[in-house]
């Protein structure tokens, strides 16, 4: 907010420790300072101290504690720069010279720049920096359930979240359309269900039929034998089973479509699983003649010890297996290349993975490995964002292979029912076509944040009480803050007032207000490097509440003079705060409830 005045200070101090023969620096590391009911930024001088220390000594002269430098330092600087313009205090403490903003003109200006910035506001400058994230990777031929929710809502979160701090973010996907349960699914097509096709709800169809598949097959074993017949006329690429596959594939396809325009969800590329299956097959034969990989087939697999090639005595990464003895492929063989794609393609400075924590030895095992293949540059540059399970109340199994699990249009759909609920009881007057859109919003926020709102580490228990709380920590009570700030502004039925001075002192929810609104772009930044957007759940959350507070202590429509121009601008600020920080979630801010 005081970015001009900053860099001017900064100038300034940097110009007089040059005067004074400190070790000269370009720049001064500043930083909030936490707030106790003043706003302020803060520097240290403990690096120059050492550093003018460690000259001293190499005079021959003996320097004082660097601590106590430190100290010197920054009551020189306080002394020549005074009280500069904008703020009302300097301190020199401990080495550190704190400068705290004039409360009053400080809030005038988060609330001017929020307004001015809109929906940007919170948004970082360009870094020059590409990052890939892959998130969401479902199967073909099988259920789309709730235990891929957290993987898609997590991985839309982090892609805005990274996108907001100043990255360029390549969302993509990769979708397995190949493999054993394909071929298992399509043995149960042919040989039961030949002619058939789904109706509009594709991937609780396809999923049925992939449960039923290993129903029959663990009922009858000796099924098994046609189903390995089937896929070898896969491996042999046979026209009809080709033909068919294509078919039934772009059912799947089709579904998930839908699933992401229902969740707001898109992708910038996506990658399949059967563009892989042959260049990683010719990687895996490459690695062999290289020695990377040890060739057991037909005896055993085709395996790469990690821990061997990489001089380890103690078991750490392992042995990775990339080609089954029979030389079908498995999730390694179409992984290493997939990696390679990635940066072949488009070279990013970071490539995520959006995958559950089961996997952390697998993908640390496909990176260790790229970096065996002599790409270490490009191992350097991968991280998995790891992620806990979902469980649902009742023990409910997630597990497309029995066919017990909770479809993701199952859960969306009961959501949209208890949402209605609540709608009709909140806001009678609503049209029946407003409250089911509304109901579709709450309902949507209300599954997506508890993905969020614990981190991604930690399991997240759903359950509907909470979910739909309109006085807790869950998305229908920030969308509520929102509507509140909406309905101010429609019923003042003119623009808002321009910006006069603040002439009195701020009422205390004002204070926390203005400070939870001011602390977004950091939030946003320190959410993007930690990738947590658990911090943006948190801060929502208590920007919804510090809104509440002042709705309940402070008149705004019936104040007057400034003090009513400078609240509508404090509410409009809030309203887009809040909305700002749901949109980085996927969540929508409705205007009524």
């Amino acid at each position: 907010m005081f970015l001009k005045e900053q860099e001017q200070i900064n100038q300034n101090i940097i110009e007089f420790l040059n005067k004074q023969g400190y070790p000269g620096r370009e720049d001064l590391e500043w930083s909030a300072i936490p707030f106790s009911g003043d706003w302020g930024i803060s520097t240290s001088f403990f690096k120059i101290a050492a550093q003018h220390a460690r000259d001293l000594r190499q005079k021959g002269e003996q320097p004082p504690p660097v601590s106590e430098l430190a100290q010197t330092i920054a009551d020189q600087v306080r002394q020549n720069i005074g009280i500069p313009s904008g703020f009302k205090r300097v301190d020199a403490v401990h080495g550190y010279l704190n400068l705290f903003y004039e409360p009053l003109e400080f809030s005038r200006r988060v609330i001017d720049t929020v307004l001015e910035q809109g929906n940007r506001f919170g948004w970082g400058h360009k870094k020059g920096k590409r990052i890939l994230v892959e998130f969401s990777q479902p199967n073909t031929h099988k259920a789309f359930h709730v235990g891929h929710l957290r993987n898609v809502v997590l991985g839309d979160a982090l892609c805005n979240i990274l996108e907001a701090a100043g990255n360029e973010v390549i969302r993509t996907n990769y979708i397995n359309d190949t493999g054993l349960h394909v071929i298992k699914w399509l043995w149960n097509y042919r040989k039961f269900h030949d002619g058939e096709e789904p109706g509009e709800d594709k991937t609780r169809w396809m999923g049925d039929l992939y449960a039923e598949a290993n129903k029959r097959l663990e009922e009858n074993p000796e099924l098994e034998n046609e189903v390995r017949a089937l896929y070898a006329r896969w491996d042999r690429r046979d026209p009809d089973i080709m033909a068919l596959w294509e078919r039934t594939r772009q059912w799947s396809l089709e579904g998930f479509d839908q699933i992401y325009a229902l969740l707001g969800i898109r992708f910038d590329h996506i990658f399949y699983d059967h563009e892989l299956e042959k260049p990683g097959q010719d990687l895996v034969e490459e690695l062999i003649r290289k020695g990377i990989a040890i060739d057991e087939r037909p005896q055993g697999p085709v395996i790469i010890r990690i821990d061997d090639l990489l001089g380890l005595k103690k078991e750490t990464y392992r042995v990775l297996v990339v080609l089954r003895s029979d030389g079908t492929s498995l999730y390694a063989t179409k992984d290493l290349p997939l990696a390679i794609k990635k940066f072949e393609m488009f070279n990013p400075d970071l490539s995520v993975y959006v995958i559950d924590v089961r996997q952390s030895l697998y993908l640390q095992q496909i990176y260790k490995t790229l970096a065996l293949m002599g790409h270490p540059d490009w191992a350097e540059r991968c991280f998995h964002f790891s992620y806990e399970i979902v469980n649902l109340p009742g023990n409910v199994t997630i597990a497309s292979r029995e066919g017990t699990v909770v479809l993701l249009e199952d859960l969306v759909r009961e959501a949209q029912q208890r949402a209605l609920g609540v709608v009709k009881e909140k806001n009678p007057s609503l049209s029946v076509q407003e409250m089911i859109e509304v109901a579709r919003v709450v309902a949507l926020g209300a599954i997506k944040y508890p993905m969020l709102a614990r981190d991604n580490t930690k399991v997240v228990t759903f359950d509907w009480q909470s979910a739909l709380d309109f006085n807790g920590q869950a998305a229908p009570y920030i969308q509520y803050a929102h509507v509140r700030a909406n309905s101010i502004l429609r019923k003042l039925g003119e623009s808002i007032p321009e910006a006069p001075s603040f002439q009195s002192e701020l009422h205390p929810t004002e204070v926390q207000l203005i400070e939870l609104i001011a602390r977004l772009p950091n939030e946003i930044q320190r959410a993007a490097q930690e990738m947590k957007p658990l911090h943006l759940t948190n801060l929502a959350y208590e920007l919804a509440r510090a809104f509440n507070d002042f709705y309940a202590e402070c008149p705004v429509l019936k104040a007057e003079g400034p003090i009513r121009a400078n609240r509508l601008r404090l509410v409009a600020a809030a309203q887009q705060a809040i909305a700002n920080v749901l949109n980085l979630l996927g969540i929508s801010a409705p205007e009524v409830m």
